[in-house]
Order: structure tokens, then sequence, then C-alpha cells
């Protein structure tokens, strides 16, 4: 039997779903704990849901990110892009930092994941590079033609300014 929040995610549009977990912030915490489940099809719409529901450095997401962080590399694409979008709302401690590059970067590597996921691990990878430049050098790496080829023309120029808001920042 679905819970109340499992049936809003199904019924209501996004905007209704933020609406409805900002005035019952007692199903916030069923919203974490679906986000992080394999519970399908409310995983991905509860994480996406978080994402247009909490505020830049939440601090109901703190407590979580452990979990958020250890479970993304078992889920599907848009999942995974959901998850990370969470992550990049709140201060990631060093302590899973070095975690979320890692898993960022196995994700921008993987050439066949949805153009969405390799982007927003990329915007990741480089959120994360600006706070320790010694990784800066990664980043040109991760540029080069195999890795782009696959990407759409929209998502290759978003790169493209990306790169060049990092070389101008550099200089």
């Amino acid at each position: 039997m679905e819970s109340v929040l499992e049936n809003k995610l199904m019924i209501l549009y996004k905007e209704e779903m933020i609406s409805f977990l900002k005035s019952h912030p007692e199903h916030f915490d069923e919203a974490i704990q679906l986000a992080i489940s394999d519970k399908q099809p409310f995983a991905w719409r509860a994480a996406f849901l978080l994402v247009g529901s909490i505020e830049e450095n939440d601090n109901r997401i703190q407590k979580h990110i452990k979990s958020i962080v250890n479970c993304i590399q078992e889920k599907e694409d848009g999942h995974q892009r959901e998850l990370l979008k969470i992550l990049d709302k709140v201060n990631i401690s060093e302590k899973y930092e070095g975690q979320v590059f890692n898993i960022c970067m196995n994700l921008w590597e993987q050439i066949n994941k949805q153009p969405s996921v390799r982007i927003t691990a990329f915007k990741f990878i480089v959120k994360i590079a600006k706070r320790h430049p010694e990784l800066s050098k990664e980043i040109n790496f991760l540029t080069q033609d195999h890795y782009l080829e696959s990407l759409s023309p929209g998502v290759k120029r978003s790169i493209e300014k990306i790169i060049q808001e990092l070389d101008q920042q550099r200089a």
C-alpha cells in the first residue's frame, strides 16, 4: 500500500509536489529515505522532489550525506543526476568530497551515460576542483575529444563555457 507521500509523488506535478512537501514537513525524512532507496518509481521522484524543495545548505540534508553518497553508484542515470543535484545544494565536508569527486569522475568517464548525468557530474568535478586547485589538471584531461564525442551540441557548448570560466579564474 502506498504512503501519502508515495501517492503524491505519482499524481502531482512538480510544483504541487514541492508545495505539498513544504506544507507537510513531517514527510521530509520519508522523502529522503525514498530518494536513497531502490523503491521505484518513487525513489527517483523523491530525489527530484527534494532537489526542488531544499534550500541552499539545507541542514536537514546534512545527516543524510553519507547515505546519499554511498548509494549514488548503484542507481540508474536519472536517479544519479538528481542525487548529485541534492549534494550540490549542500556543503559537503572534506570527508566526503574525495568520494564524491571519484564518483563524478567515474560517471563522467562513462561515455554511454546520459549527457545530463555526465554534465551534472562534470559540474561537480569543477566545483570541487575550484576548492582544490591541484585537481584542475584533471579538468583538461576530462575534456579530450573522446569524452565529448557522445554529447549533444548544447551540452558540449555548456562544457566549453565552464572551461572558459575556469580558465579565466585561473588567469
